[in-house]
C-alpha cells in the first residue's frame, strides 16, 4: 500500500519565531520528525510541505522531498490543514502517485518516534479504518466534572451534573487528540474535504511522547525530555 507521509511546516510562526528549525536539544525541531518518518519504513514517500526557503533547504539535508514550495495562501496563520493536504494530493494526483493513505506528521511533536508512526499506520490497516488519529489520556482532573468556568471572579461547575464526582476511579476515561502527533486519512475523505471518517480509529500515547510545541515552555520541556531519553530508547 502506498502510504504518503506528509510534513507540514509553514515559515511564519508568532509564539516562536522560525520555530520548524528552532534548535532543540542540539538539532532543528523539524529533525525529528524527519528522522521519525524516515526510519518508520512504512512511508513510501515522505514529503515535506513547506512555504520557505530555508525550511525547504533543511528538509532536503534531512533527507525529505521537497517536490514543491506551497503558494502563501495555503501558509497564513488561520490556514486549515485540510487545504495543505488537498493541494497535495492534487500534485501527487498529477504527477501519478498513487495513494492509499495520507500519513499526517507535524513536525511540532519532536517525541513522536518511529515506533509510533509504524503501529499507527499497523492499526489503520488492521483495523480497516477511513482515518486515525493520534491521542493521549485526559489526566482525571480534567475531565469535564472537574473542570469550571471563573466568572466575575466565582467559580461554577462546567458540568454541575458531573461535579460531585470526585474519586478518580470514578472519572470518565477520556482522550484528547495530542497535535495530533499522527493523522492517517483516506485520500477518497481529503477531496470531499474531511480529515476524519466513519470508522476513526485511536492510537494511544503517552502523555510525554504527545508533547506539542507550541510556545517557548513546550520547546522547554521537549528539550529537557529529549536530553533525558536513554540512548537505548527505540526512536
Amino acid at each position: 500500500m502506498a502510504f504518503i507521509g506528509v510534513i507540514p511546516a509553514r515559515g511564519g510562526s508568532k509564539a516562536i519565531p522560525g520555530k520548524n528549525l528552532a534548535p532543540c536539544a542540539g538539532r532543528p525541531l523539524l529533525a525529528y520528525t524527519a528522522e521519525a518518518a524516515l526510519q518508520s519504513h512504512v512511508l513510501s514517500r515522505v514529503i515535506l510541505s513547506t512555504d520557505a526557503e530555508d525550511i525547504a533547504a533543511a528538509g532536503r539535508g534531512l533527507g525529505l522531498e521537497v517536490p514543491f514550495l506551497r503558494p502563501p495562501e495555503l501558509a497564513a496563520d488561520d490556514t486549515p490543514m485540510l487545504g495543505v493536504l488537498q493541494h497535495l494530493l492534487a500534485w501527487l494526483t498529477q504527477s501519478g502517485q498513487p495513494v492509499d493513505a495520507l500519513v499526517l506528521l507535524q513536525p511540532t511533536s519532536p517525541l513522536r518516534g518511529a515506533v509510533h508512526i509504524a503501529e499507527a499506520v499497523a492499526r489503520f490497516q488492521t483495523t480497516g479504518a477511513a482515518s486515525l488519529v493520534s491521542v493521549t489520556r485526559v489526566p482525571h482532573q480534567f475531565t469535564p466534572g472537574s473542570v469550571m468556568e471563573l466568572k466575575h471572579g466565582a467559580l461554577t461547575p462546567w458540568q454541575p451534573s458531573q461535579s460531585n464526582v470526585l474519586r478518580r476511579q470514578d472519572k470518565p476515561e477520556l482522550y484528547a487528540r495530542n497535535g495530533p502527533a499522527v493523522l492517517i486519512v483516506r485520500p477518497d475523505l481529503v477531496r470531499n474535504g474531511q480529515l476524519y471518517g466513519d470508522p476513526n480509529v485511536g492510537y494511544v500515547m503517552s502523555a510525554l511522547d504527545s508533547v506539542d510545541v507550541d510556545g517557548p515552555e513546550d520547546l522547554r520541556l521537549a528539550e529537557l525530555l529529549l536530553q533525558a531519553r536513554p540512548a537505548t530508547r527505540p526512536a
